[in-house]
């Protein structure tokens, strides 16, 4: 059986429904076959049927009315409703019946329905009635009540069962009043649970109060009519015996209960106001904090703020501005205009100096100000000014004001300079998120110029069987300017360019485009690099800023002969790795966009170099010799020179690695700032 009822327990609420009238469906075929019972076996199965319908339907109220505890007023007018209607109930069946003395004169199918309509709804509404006071026990109960409501609902049984008991045997009548009383007992005790109350609104409560009387009033009634003979109680008393007991000892309940609710509540109405406040207060507070991690637009987190130090701290008035350069900003209001506030703010700003810690409260205040040219007087019984502080800076004010004979008490205070601090935080919030966004965007632009940069560079090297070649790209965090390429000019001749654009960021890579198109454009026309420069140059004379210029080395291979021809514009060195020797190429030349004139042109010159079996071209930008450690000291030339020397007979593969993994030693401490960029050729006859 236990296992039984802690499965219904556990089982869904269309489950508890469906034992629920299972038991109410033996119940009623049980009663249209036995209707008068007096048989001490019949007597049992009746109880036995009655008390598992009345468990079955309190384990399914019991779901409902914990879903409604969340308001228990509304709770609390479902027992006053289904109180009322068992008073009517009672009531209009003493005037229907009146003729009738005595129950046992009714007899046949209509007594059988009466009975059974009259007991079934008498006991659904007390066992529902009783599911709703479990619940009002429980509700905001700090302390485990459970077992005194479990000594409490056994006493009740155990009572019930006695009125059996005593009804088949009059010498037992003792013992159902001695568990009669003890059930009294238990009810006042848990009648004490009232914890709910104190949680209400002060509205609440005065509706509670009135309620409490009426409904005690009806609980009583109940008790009274039930207490002496009538047709309703000789009905549910042929019923059940005990249903009858257990109904009395419920409408007792009911009225103890309700009684003890009207007093708690009138003892917790003087300090109502008190709780509301304090309860606005703290739920102000929560809220804000949500709406600090939900809501982006600072504007809507200031009307918020100041709609709350109007609510909890009951001033009629409550603005904030804040500190725009010298000056301030209105950027909300609240019961009051925004030409009013702004006057008011500007003439307190004015005068007084301003809080920079503390809460300024200023009483019986007499403010001028001028409105579309129309002088206005506003007087106010107090103003408060709370300065909005994050990391011991001012960014804005809050001001809250009462026109009422009462000031700010010492709460209120509080509470607005609670406020002031969230409002503080929350402008600190929105200026990082507003750099956030603007890091972000920037973030995207980067990845927008890095993704350029990369469709620029070539897919892969050439090669061939004369000329091996080998590059190497590490793009930096900020978008460079760096740009490589490769111009395949004939069958035996190679171009190659290598560029670097001052500056770094978006604007650098959009130049990089340009300069990729125009030496893509100029090597299949011009074979000459210095004229293929100077052509260059003058076409970037009208898209280059006086600020931006261009380094390159743009030369041609004659891959059958070995022979390097190259010119250099204001670029790094062209090394030449030769029999385990080291040499320095640096024909002059000056950067790109720096000179439109002849200057240009006389300040650049060809290099032509005739290249032996193995020889190795290596070509730079400035990204590799000057990454710096974090002392700040540059890799540099001479140590570039020395990775050089030390791979140069080996792989060309192997001599890019090492370059770039000497280079990332250096500067392992430190975040790389320019684009890395190595290519190298390796001549083999």
């Amino acid at each position: 059986m236990n296992q039984f009822f802690t499965k219904i327990v556990n089982g869904s609420r269309k489950e508890k429904l469906e034992k629920s009238l299972f038991f109410l469906l033996l119940l009623v075929l049980f009663k249209f076959l036995f209707p008068l019972v007096d048989n001490s076996i019949l007597i049992i199965i009746n109880d036995f049927l009655i008390y598992s319908t009345m468990g079955l339907a309190f384990i399914f109220f019991n779901e409902t009315t914990i879903s409604k505890s969340e308001n228990p007023i509304s709770l609390v007018l479902n027992v006053g409703i289904l109180s009322t209607i068992l008073f009517f109930i009672t009531s209009l069946s003493s005037v229907i019946f009146d003729k009738i003395e005595n129950i046992e004169d009714v007899n046949g199918f209509f007594y059988t329905v009466i009975s059974l309509f009259i007991s079934v709804t008498f006991i659904a509404f007390v066992v529902y009635i009783l599911s709703a006071l479990k619940t009002l026990y429980f509700l905001r109960e700090k302390l485990v009540t459970e077992n005194y409501f479990l000594l409490m609902l056994i006493s009740l049984l155990l009572a019930s069962f006695a009125g059996t008991l005593s009804k088949l045997n009059t010498d037992l009548t003792f013992i159902e009043k001695t568990f009669f009383v003890v059930s009294i007992v238990l009810i006042a005790l848990n009648s004490f649970r009232v914890s709910w109350i104190a949680f209400l609104s002060k509205r609440q409560k005065i509706f509670l109060l009135f309620i409490s009387i009426i409904m005690s009033g009806l609980f009583g009634f109940n008790f009274a009519m039930f207490s002496e003979t009538n047709i309703i109680e000789q009905i549910v008393s042929n019923f059940s015996p005990g249903a009858r007991v257990f109904y009395i000892l419920i409408m007792l309940h009911g009225t103890i209960y309700f009684g003890i609710v009207f007093f708690t509540t009138l003892f917790h109405l003087p300090t109502a106001g008190a709780f509301d406040q304090k309860r606005e207060e703290i739920t102000s507070l929560i809220d804000l904090s949500k709406l600090m991690t939900q809501v982006l637009d600072f504007k809507e987190l200031a009307d918020s703020l100041t709609e709350a130090t109007n609510n909890v701290c009951s001033s009629d008035s409550a603005w904030i501005v804040i500190k725009d350069s010298d000056d301030y900003e209105l950027i909300s209001v609240s019961n009051i205009g925004y030409l009013e506030a702004d006057g008011i703010s500007k003439s307190l700003l004015n005068e007084f100096e301003l809080p920079q810690t503390d809460v300024l409260t200023l009483n019986r205040k007499l403010i001028k100000i001028k409105v579309q040219n129309d002088e206005k007087v506003y007087v106010f019984q107090s103003i408060i000014i709370a300065p909005l502080k994050v990391h011991n800076t001012i960014s804005g004010y809050l001001f809250a004001a009462k026109r009422q004979k009462y000031k700010f008490d010492r709460d209120e205070i509080k509470a607005i300079g609670a406020f002031a601090d969230y409002a503080a935080l929350a402008i600190e919030n929105a200026k990082l998120i507003k750099k956030s966004l603007e890091k972000e965007r920037m973030e995207n632009e980067l990845e927008v110029a890095r993704n350029i940069q990369s469709k620029l560079l070539p897919d892969e090297n050439p090669s061939s069987e004369h000329l091996e070649v080998d590059a190497l790209f590490v793009p930096a965090f900020e978008v460079g300017g760096d740009y490589y390429d490769y111009f395949k000019l004939s069958e035996d001749k190679l171009a190659f360019v290598i560029a670097d654009v001052s500056g770094k960021g978006v604007s650098a890579s959009y130049i990089m485009a340009e300069v990729k198109g125009i030496f893509e454009a100029l090597a299949q026309v011009i074979t000459n690099p210095k004229e293929l420069l100077i052509k260059t140059n003058d076409i970037l004379g009208g898209s280059l800023d006086k600020k931006s210029f261009v380094t390159a080395i743009y030369g041609v291979i004659d891959i059958k002969n070995g022979i390097l021809n190259f010119a250099r514009a204001g670029h790094m060195p062209l090394l030449i790795c030769s029999e385990g020797e080291l040499k320095e190429y640096l024909p002059k030349g000056i950067g790109l966009g720096l000179n439109f004139n002849k200057k240009f042109n006389s300040n650049i010159d060809n290099m032509e170099i005739k290249l032996n079996n193995n020889d190795i071209i290596i070509l730079y930008t400035d990204g590799v010799t000057e990454s710096q450690n974090v002392d700040n000291v540059d890799f540099g030339l001479e140590k570039l020179k020395s990775v050089i020397e030390e791979n140069c007979n080996g792989e060309l593969s192997n001599i890019t690695k090492n370059i770039f993994k000497e280079v990332a030693l250096f500067s392992k401490e430190k975040q790389q700032h320019d684009d890395l960029t190595l290519v190298l050729f390796k001549w083999k006859n």
